[in-house]
């Protein structure tokens, strides 16, 4: 089912309503299961009176709904409404069809973005440099190899040559976001540092790192194409 799309206001409510530590451990308690607001204070040890304050507060920001028992009509149940929970994601990236990667040389952080992508959502994306080296860094292969990603040794390209006008473009480097100032601009920029001024094989490792986590979080917010979580 659709969640509907709630407001920068609505979701600043959400927040502050969750804002309040009693609040956030009365959510806590209706993750799983429902409760009467007798029993919250009973279970957090809070006074009555101060559990109606923080549920009226949780109730106007769409946290909790209230409803009476079908056995002793005299009681009333909360239960937590998930769908607010979930709205404090931003809103999803719309209309997004291929995903290219961008940094300065196209031999390592675009190169391992790419493939991070393509597996993560068997979408299709692309890589390239605004000044793009004659070939993939060593050690970029290397932790390609490492976690069954395939980088072609030789396929740099410039971005000039790469990007569409309907590409998402992410800036994987300061510079190449900063580089950017003509016809393409990115739409994202991660500040990724480049593993290639420290040359280790843990520098590389923790730009896989970085990358992956960034990629696991902006995939699930394409809602449409081929990006799609």
């Amino acid at each position: 089912m659709d969640i509907e799309p709630v407001s920068l206001a609505g979701r600043a409510r959400i927040h502050a309503a969750l804002g309040e530590p009693a609040r956030l451990a009365i959510v806590d308690a209706l993750t799983f299961g429902d409760a009467s607001p007798g029993e919250i204070a009973h279970t957090l040890d809070m006074p009555t009176n101060l559990v109606a304050h923080h549920v009226k507060v949780l109730t106007e920001a769409g946290l909790v709904l209230r409803g009476r028992s079908e056995g002793d009509r005299r009681r009333t149940y909360l239960r937590l409404q998930p769908a607010a929970l979930a709205a404090l994601i931003p809103p999803p990236l719309a209309d997004v069809g291929r995903v290219v990667f961008v940094c300065t040389h196209n031999s390592a952080r675009s190169q391992l973005a790419a493939a991070l992508w393509k597996r993560r959502t068997r979408g299709e994306a692309a890589s390239a440099g605004t000044k793009p080296a004659a070939r993939v860094h060593p050690r970029a292969i290397a932790v390609a190899h490492r976690y069954d990603l395939n980088l072609n040794p030789a396929g740099t390209a410039h971005v000039n040559d790469v990007v569409r006008d309907d590409d998402l473009v992410i800036a994987v480097c300061d510079n190449a976001h900063e580089d950017l100032t003509g016809p393409v601009r990115p739409r994202l920029h991660w500040s990724v540092p480049d593993p290639v001024r420290v040359n280790t094989d843990e520098a590389f490792e923790a730009t896989f790192a970085d990358l992956a986590a960034r990629v696991d979080r902006v995939a699930p917010a394409m809602s449409s194409g081929d990006g799609r979580g």
